[in-house]
This record gives C-alpha cells, sequence and structure tokens, in this order.
C-alpha cells in the first residue's frame, strides 16, 4: 500500500535541509568531538526554576487531559505579553495554546488556506516551512529575498507573486531565521500594503522577538487594517529556553482562533497541563527574566559579527537571533559543499545557506549556541578556511 502524496512529498523530493546535522550527530554519536553550530538550541537548559513549576503541577496532579484551547490562566498571560508588546487589544479569545511553534505554523495555515490554494513564504526561510504548507494541503511557493538589499523583501515582487498564484496567505518571519535580519517598518509597511491589495492573511512567525540586538521589532497586526487578517506564532523555546516543552501559541482574530481550537481537538489535543502551568510560571517572571535567556546570544552576536568583520569576511547584517549568516561566495564553493568540508576536516558544523533555500545559496547559518571561548576558536577555524579556500580560488 500506497502513503498519500501529501506526506510523501512534504519536502518537494528533495532534502528537507537537515542533511549536515544528522551527519553531525552521527559523528558525535561515534565518539568524534563535533562543535554544533547548527540548530538553535540553547547551551544552558530550562531554568530550574521553571522545572519546579513544572514538577509541582505534575505532583500536584495536572496530568490529565490538557484543557483546549489551553488554561485561561496561561492564554491570559500570553494575551497580556502580546497586547504590552504591540498595543493591540488582546485577550484570551484571540489565544490558543499550541504544541509549539511548529505546530501553531501548521495550525495557522490550515486556517488560512483551503486544499490547492497557494501560500506564499519568503526565501530564505526556515527549512520546515515548504513542508508545514504542503502538510496544510496549500501549495508552496516562494518570493525571494536578496542579498543585496539584505534579505528584506520587495512589495514590488510580494504583489506580482500574489497576483500570479491568486494566494491565499503569505508566511514572514521577523526577526529572521536564518539571516537574524529584522524587517523594517518599510518592509512591514509594504507587506501590510500587499495583503490588504490581495486579501491575503498573514501568518507572522515571531518566535525570535526577544532576541532583538539593535532597533526593534513591529507585528504585522500592529498596522493598519491588519488585525483582523494576521496570525501570529509564538513560543517559550528561544525566549525561556523551553525548546523540549513544546509550547508554544496562536494569536489572531477570534473567529479563527475559535476554529483553531477546534482543529486542535482532532490533531493535537493540546499541551500537557503541567507543562502549562510551567509556561504561565515562566512569562509571570517578565522581561528581565528574558532579558537574561538572551544575553549570551547577545553578547556572542557582537564578538562574533566583530571579529569576522575584522577578519574581512562579509556578515549579512543583522540586528536579531542566535544565528549570524556568512557570506563565503568568494571561496567559488556552495554553502553545501563549503559545510562538509568544515566538517571533515575540522569537526565544525554549521548549516549551509542552500538548506534555507535557493535565495541564501552560498553562505552559511553560525549559531552562536556553545560557550564562548569553543565558539571563537570554531570561528577563527571557519575564517581561516575561508581565506585559504578563497585564495585557491582566486
Amino acid at each position: 500500500m500506497r502513503v498519500s502524496k501529501r506526506i510523501a512529498g512534504l519536502t518537494g523530493g528533495g532534502s528537507d535541509g537537515w542533511d549536515i546535522l544528522r551527519k553531525a550527530r552521527d559523528l558525535q554519536n561515534a565518539g568524534r568531538d563535533i562543535i554544533q553550530l547548527t540548530i538553535g538550541e540553547h547551551d544552558r537548559r530550562t531554568e530550574p526554576e521553571i522545572l519546579d513549576e513544572m514538577h509541582r503541577s505534575a505532583l500536584g496532579g495536572h496530568t490529565g487531559y490538557p484543557v483546549l484551547p489551553g488554561t485561561d490562566e496561561l492564554r491570559q498571560a500570553i494575551a497580556e505579553r502580546v497586547e504590552a508588546r504591540t498595543g493591540i487589544a488582546t485577550g484570551t479569545e484571540n489565544v490558543v495554546v499550541t504544541p509549539g511553534g511548529q505546530s501553531a505554523l501548521f495550525a495557522a495555515h490550515s486556517a488560512a488556506c483551503d486544499p490547492g490554494d497557494t501560500a506564499l513564504f519568503i526565501d530564505p526561510y526556515y527549512a520546515t516551512y515548504p513542508g508545514t504548507i504542503r502538510g496544510a494541503g496549500a501549495i508552496a511557493e516562494t518570493v525571494t529575498a536578496r542579498a543585496e538589499n539584505d534579505f528584506q523583501p520587495d512589495a514590488a515582487e510580494l504583489a506580482d507573486a500574489a497576483e500570479r498564484t491568486c494566494a491565499r496567505s503569505l508566511l514572514i518571519n521577523s526577526p529572521n531565521n536564518p539571516t537574524g535580519v529584522v524587517y523594517s517598518a518599510q518592509t512591514m509597511d509594504g507587506i501590510a500594503a500587499v495583503a490588504r491589495a490581495h486579501n491575503l492573511w498573514i501568518i507572522s512567525d515571531e518566535v525570535y522577538d526577544t532576541q532583538i540586538w539593535d532597533g526593534e521589532h513591529l507585528s504585522p497586526r500592529q498596522l493598519l487594517g491588519m488585525t483582523d487578517r494576521t496570525l501570529v506564532a509564538g513560543s517559550l523555546s528561544k525566549s525561556h529556553a523551553m525548546t523540549g516543552s513544546r509550547l508554544g501559541w496562536l494569536v489572531g482574530p477570534a473567529e479563527a482562533i475559535a476554529h483553531v481550537e477546534n482543529f486542535g481537538t482532532h490533531t493535537t489535543y493540546g499541551v500537557a497541563g503541567f507543562i502549562q502551568d510551567a509556561g504561565h510560571f515562566a512569562l509571570k517572571q517578565g522581561e528581565a527574566f528574558e532579558a537574561r535567556i538572551a544575553a549570551p546570544f547577545r553578547r556572542r552576536h557582537q564578538q562574533v559579527s566583530g571579529y569576522l568583520e575584522a577578519r574581512g569576511l562579509h556578515v549579512v547584517p543583522s540586528t536579531a537571533s542566535m544565528y549570524l549568516m556568512l557570506d563565503i561566495r568568494s571561496t567559488g564553493l556552495s554553502g553545501d559543499d563549503f559545510a562538509e568540508r568544515l566538517l571533515e576536516e575540522h569537526s565544525i558544523a554549521v548549516m549551509p545557506g542552500e538548506s534555507f533555500g535557493s535565495a541564501a545559496a552560498g553562505h552559511l547559518r553560525v549559531a552562536l549556541t556553545v560557550d564562548d571561548e569553543r565558539l571563537m576558536i570554531a570561528v577563527a577555524v571557519l575564517a581561516d578556511m575561508v581565506d585559504e579556500v578563497s585564495t585557491a580560488a582566486a
């Protein structure tokens, strides 16, 4: 018996983008010491006080079927956080709790698109985006954000794509993974104008909203006429180092959120109560706690970008996230080939830009997710290899 075309075709017949990560893990399992700069996994684990609350809640009996669409306390805390950050009135009726941000994105596309509808997303993109869209039954269509424009998407190209494909939705991600770019107010205004003109849902992945090192994050939900056509995915994975807890949310118009709650009843059936209680506790610790979780990445972002620029390497101008993106086109190698050589010859694992779409070809994404000393050793080796290969290619 064959499986469905939908599930067999999630990756479009190609790689899912995680080949280097899997190879690096296989080498680690075989006993090789690998410096892992691939995925956005904090080098500090979930704070003990959050785990204590999770433990207390579990021992207290909150281990039964979870409450859908989330506990009132957690949804209220999420709503208050979103309203404080955006200035847009947000109540519990606008919030549904999901098993991580990934689940929120799948639910959002299921809410916005019927099977066969086109869903737009920006290239470069987080590696799961096209599969998420295809899994929801929609047609995944990219719009390129170009390196020469610092990976800011162009409104005219978005409008052309929306017109050509009769798209139903546009997925954006600012602060952006993989580039670390924060979309400017001008970019966001252009996105909003396209959405209004072409009757698009905007699905906004904002899981890195606490990792902004310069400037401000602007959510499309804040812009004129956008509150009722925007679905925002959030998560505690990055803001509170709770990646394994799988605690996220979707924020949007009350009617759409009610349908997403119903969708959750028929798919995930929610998030464990003791994890929700821990999430509520985490959010109640406030911005100072979130800043403490973000602080190592702020410091490393400054250190690594300064070092690489002093070495004469081209770092994509970025003001956010736990990543830096490095342009290595001067080597004549693809990102894939360079990352393979770096792993094989120096036991350092980074993500090739090609894992995140064609727009990032010839780039590397470096995750700032090991201790400072080990990170700087790896970055120095990487820079030496760029110089060596570039000289040989000249």
